[in-house]
């Protein structure tokens, strides 16, 4: 085996340290979201609207997951 077929299996690993940051973040943020609970009053440009506190962030966080990706995408093209 070449140096350069140890690396390239080492790249194609599962564990890269962008893959580790990037689970240890959505880790942190579900504690975040789920520790969160209580109800509150967000207000969305006209409606104000009552509802956990927690569904709130977990929307945002989704919303900022897909936009996130489309970035990252479009980048790599």
């Amino acid at each position: 085996m070449s140096p350069k077929d140890s690396a390239d299996s080492a790249k194609s690993g599962a564990f890269t340290p962008a893959r580790i940051a990037v689970l240890v973040l959505a880790v942190l943020a579900l504690v975040f979201i789920f520790e969160n609970t209580r109800r509150v009053k967000i207000r969305l440009l006209v409606p104000e609207v009552t509802m956990p506190l927690w569904a709130a962030l977990a929307a945002v966080a989704v919303i900022g997951a897909i936009c996130g990706g489309y970035f990252v995408a479009r980048r790599r093209k």
